[in-house]
């Protein structure tokens, strides 16, 4: 593997995480539900892993800021705008992929 000195890696995982951001901004057509049932996470879970890391650093930060960092917008008004209810099958899938 390519020697990767700390810095840079952290610059390469920050870019990977804006581009993934940016990716579900642009993919409103993909719910939650859908997410969290093909990856086990969903936008929701990324911005409390990233307001997570900014309390592990000290820095407090409310659950409606680290979710407009992910959402690109107040997470009200993207679910208002985007959001739909869970139709069955979606539901039972989450539900199948959630058994344990």
């Amino acid at each position: 593997m390519t020697e990767i000195d700390a810095k840079t890696r952290t610059e390469l995982e920050a870019a990977a995480f804006r581009t993934l951001v940016e990716h579900l901004r642009q993919r409103t057509d993909v719910q939650n539900i859908d997410l969290m049932t093909l990856a086990g996470f969903c936008r929701n879970c990324l911005s409390r892993w990233y307001r997570e890391a900014a309390e592990q650093r000290g820095i407090p930060l409310p659950d409606a800021e680290a979710r407009e960092v992910v959402y690109g917008e107040p997470y009200d008004s993207w679910k208002a705008k985007h959001q739909k209810d869970a139709t069955a099958g979606q539901k039972q899938g989450f539900e199948a992929a959630n058994k344990h």
